[in-house]
């Protein structure tokens, strides 16, 4: 069996239970090098082989699960934060699946998860965002026309930005392009729940003087809206007006 685990965001104990458990039983572990916090290796089983990613081919790290996968082996495929986001996840599994082998996935707490606990922010405020728009620039991978960051940008909705922290000055312009104001509100959150963590609040038009202010250019996520701000409705679930299912309206 092939395991896919979210190593979550950074910290080492923000990795699921069952994830841990998987890391544990593994026989062989391949895991993303740049961005998986290392002492998650430290619990491995004697004897188990670790494989980082970061110097290997799409090619490669299958031929290693289905070497072990014969050798009926556990094999650890560890990426950061949840693979469904970014990890280029699909791909493995589609060369799995020709190869006729099984693999199950476990997910993880993703890095905008783990920054919004840190920035202890709430994304979805009544009155001021009820979405959550996650996207990147494009850089050598592109993106679809539709989701260039100024057609997004139109929604005015709550932006968390991944893989563009080396790309501010233009992405502040695309985002002013797309409608924000150039006071939006804005935060950095660099290696989101690490213990080198940096949260930096700012505006969409300083982005990139505040990121250079701090010596910021990988490894950040970038978050845009008014729910940074303190200007929010408050919920009607708790509202004491307000009946539901489970409880009548206070008279």
């Amino acid at each position: 069996m092939i395991t896919f685990v979210g190593a979550g965001p950074g910290a080492a104990d923000l990795i699921t239970v069952r994830g841990l458990k998987r890391l544990e039983q593994a026989d062989i572990v391949i895991y993303a090098g740049s961005l998986v916090n290392p002492a998650l290796l430290d619990g491995t089983r004697e004897g188990c082989e670790i494989y980082n990613s970061a110097h290997m081919t799409l090619e490669e790290v299958i031929d290693v699960c289905i070497r072990g996968e014969k050798e009926q082996k556990q094999v650890v495929r560890l990426h950061t934060g949840d693979p469904c986001i970014y990890g280029a996840i699909r791909e493995q599994m589609d060369l799995l699946d020709e190869a006729g082998i099984e693999y199950e996935v476990i997910p993880g707490v993703s890095s905008f998860i783990g920054a919004a606990a840190s920035l202890k922010a709430e994304f979805t405020l009544p009155d001021v965002s009820q979405t959550v728009i996650l996207t990147r620039m494009e850089g050598r991978t592109p993106v679809p026309e539709k989701e260039r960051i100024e057609e997004l940008a139109r929604h005015q909705a709550t932006m968390v930005i991944f893989l563009s922290a080396g790309m501010l000055g233009e992405l502040s312009q695309r985002l002013q392009e797309g409608g924000y104001a150039p006071e939006t509100s804005a935060a950095i959150v660099y290696k989101a729940t690490w213990p080198d963590e940096k949260i930096i609040y700012t505006t969409v038009a300083q982005l990139e003087e505040a990121a250079a202010a701090n010596g910021i250019h990988k490894t950040a996520l970038i978050f845009v809206g008014e729910f940074l701000g303190d200007r929010y409705e408050r919920s009607k679930l708790y509202d004491p007006t307000f009946s539901h299912e489970y409880r009548e309206a206070s008279k």
